[in-house]
């Protein structure tokens, strides 16, 4: 894929640097990805060019990863960062994408503007007002490992540490993951620690947790099974909840399966776009 210049949208006292391919003949809703809270938007570069030949593809850095830009910290609100980034773009309507902390942008904005979103792929996501959980076993160990190094303030210790959980999972050995995929992690979650502090995040009005009944978008739910075990259950739930979710596990990889097996995530997740594009096309007919 040849990767186009970044653009920027302004949003309140920062900018976020947004790469869209735009497809000028495609009638396809456009996808929009939205990134992990220890990522930035190169964890989608497979997903973007894999997409971009059919329909216009978006990702961008949200405030405080990646290349975004913030002048001072400042109160915020996440969906509204996501809002200045497609109206930037000119995208009044897309499927979003979002992995962990993305998905919880991406199901806030699916519960406070439905007309926007055509189509939501939640990919083992955080959700405002979910329970907390009860860490045990590993994944109590490794949570407990990225305290002390965050109580060192050693910032390579704490990405380390991160790496640990997040892209091997819990219930693999440390250094599972290997290769570009690694550099690639660590590369996104360095740039992450080191960024300057942002500002307070406001939360939207609804919890979403109370409220997934009336998510109106199709949806997909997707986890990989070497996740954190309360992850995988809270997806479980959501699929119950959530009207007409489907689900998706994904094996042998963790909390981020587009950026550990691109090709296999971007596979589970075509025949899900396919159905969403025929619901599309249904709905347009007179």
């Amino acid at each position: 894929m040849t990767v186009s210049p970044l653009q920027w949208a302004e949003a309140q006292a920062a900018r976020l640097p947004y790469l869209l391919l735009r497809h000028a003949e495609s009638t396809l809703a456009p996808l929009v990805f939205i990134h992990a809270g220890v990522c930035d938007h190169r964890m989608w570069l497979e997903q973007l060019s894999a997409f971009a030949a059919e329909r216009t593809v978006l990702a961008y850095d949200r405030r405080g990863f990646g290349r975004a830009q913030t002048a001072a910290p400042t109160p915020h609100r996440w969906v509204d960062d996501l809002y200045a980034v497609l109206a930037a773009a000119g995208i009044e309507r897309a499927i979003f994408v979002g992995c962990s902390q993305g998905g919880r942008i991406a199901l806030d904005a699916a519960l406070e503007r439905p007309a926007c979103v055509a189509g939501l792929v939640l990919i083992a996501p955080s959700v405002g007002g979910a329970p907390a959980p009860a860490l045990a076993g590993r994944t109590a160990a490794l949570q407990a490992a990225i305290e002390r190094a965050q109580a060192g303030g050693d910032v390579d210790a704490i990405n380390q540490a991160l790496a640990a959980l997040w892209l091997d999972g819990p219930l693999a050995e440390t250094g599972r993951v290997s290769g570009a995929a690694r550099e690639l992690f660590l590369d996104m979650d360095g740039l992450m620690l080191r960024q300057p502090a942002s500002g307070t995040v406001i939360e939207p009005a609804l919890a979403a947790w109370d409220h997934l009944e009336r998510v109106q978008a199709p949806c997909l739910v997707m986890w990989g099974d070497l996740d954190l075990p309360h992850l995988q259950q809270r997806c479980e739930a959501m699929v119950r909840r959530i009207p007409g979710a489907r689900r998706c596990i994904m094996p042998g990889v963790a909390h981020l399966p587009s950026l550990e097996a691109p090709a296999a995530f971007n596979a589970a997740l075509r025949p899900f776009l396919n159905g969403v594009d025929s619901a599309n096309v249904e709905s347009t007919r007179p």
